[in-house]
């Protein structure tokens, strides 16, 4: 009986040990997916978020990191996300409106945020912390948001006054805001996966890039775009997302080294944009091939008030409740 009894207790703590040794054998594996290449802000903090989890969950995670659309294009990651092809997403905000949130798409309206620490204030507020739970009802979880910079306007002509932009085809993010502030300047807006957009340029498909100075450098625009607008009219933001079901089966104690990780990963990735977007800048200057045009005031007001109408016409998509919040939150008086 004794021998029994004994037998058993080996028997228990044989399958103890190699359940700790399977475990420490076959970590949770984050599959971390997004379209933008290393040494951008969205990369680096892809790559801090890394780092961190790794180190606080000492081995349980890891997390393994897709750049420059590796694993899935632009248009394709959301589904995976929900399907659980991926575990986690760094998607601009714009996508959300295609997925079925767009209430998002109040981030896009144009000079409503006009520097980095109104953005800001939108991301920390309880207004853009509601946002990201929106989400959650199409199973996707939202962590935090990160900043790419301001947008600007690639080209082949300069770009200076407003009837400079009329006639022209602009690759955007999916978006109904976005595409109505082309729209209200004279664009004809175009829409594709990110991947595809430097051939869309060197072929002329499309004639210029609604998109961020660091997209500019890192993906090559500048080697087929000879002028680059600083327009400034809107942010390019993030949202780090993950796949609701798959984080809320995580274990309590992984899941709050996760959200530390993410938090410092999100100070991190933040802290770089203004830095990267300075650097994009100065490279693309150094390399001859793009001029890099500020428009004076003048030019940009009369940009901005082109635009303006969008606010109005975008109430009945995106709520005037939220729009009225979103100003709010960023401290914003539209013009009279």
């Amino acid at each position: 009986m004794r021998l029994s009894t004994l037998g058993c207790a080996f028997a228990t703590a044989f399958m103890v040990l190699a359940s700790g040794l399977a475990g420490a054998q076959n970590p949770i594996v984050i599959k971390f997916s997004h379209v933008a290449a290393l040494d951008t802000p969205k990369g680096q903090g892809a790559e801090r978020f890394k780092k961190l989890a790794e180190e606080r969950t000492k081995g349980r995670v890891r997390v393994d990191i897709y750049p420059n659309s590796a694993l899935f294009k632009d248009k394709e990651e959301l589904e995976a996300l929900q399907m659980g092809s991926v575990q986690m997403l760094a998607p601009s905000i714009s996508k959300f409106g295609p997925f079925g949130v767009k209430e998002f798409e109040v981030f896009d309206l144009p000079f409503v945020t006009p520097d980095l620490p109104s953005f800001q204030r939108v991301a920390n507020s309880d207004f853009g912390q509601a946002m990201l739970k929106r989400l959650e009802s199409r199973g996707v979880r939202g962590l935090a948001y990160w900043d790419a910079g301001f947008r600007v306007i690639t080209a082949n002509k300069p770009l200076r006054r407003l009837a400079d932009y009329k006639g022209m085809k602009i690759r955007i993010n999916s978006s109904k805001v976005i595409e109505a502030q082309m729209r209200s300047i004279g664009v004809m807006p175009q829409t594709m996966a990110f991947s595809e957009v430097y051939q869309a340029l060197q072929t002329g498909v499309v004639d210029g890039a609604d998109t961020v100075m660091s997209n500019a450098l890192t993906q090559k625009f500048y080697e087929v775009q000879k002028h680059i607008a600083l327009l400034h009219h809107s942010h390019q933001a993030y949202a780090v997302v993950v796949n609701k079901k798959f984080w809320d089966g995580l274990p309590e104690d992984i899941r709050k080294a996760l959200e530390t990780a993410m938090a410092d990963a999100t100070t991190h990735a933040n802290g770089l944009s203004v830095a990267e977007e300075r650097d994009a800048m100065e490279k693309i200057k150094a390399s001859g091939k793009t001029t890099i045009y500020e428009p004076t005031p003048a030019e940009r007001d009369e940009i901005r008030k082109a635009m303006m109408v969008v606010h109005r016409d975008m109430e009945s998509r995106l709520g005037r409740d939220n729009i009225q919040a979103m100003y709010k939150a960023a401290g914003f008086v539209p013009p009279k």
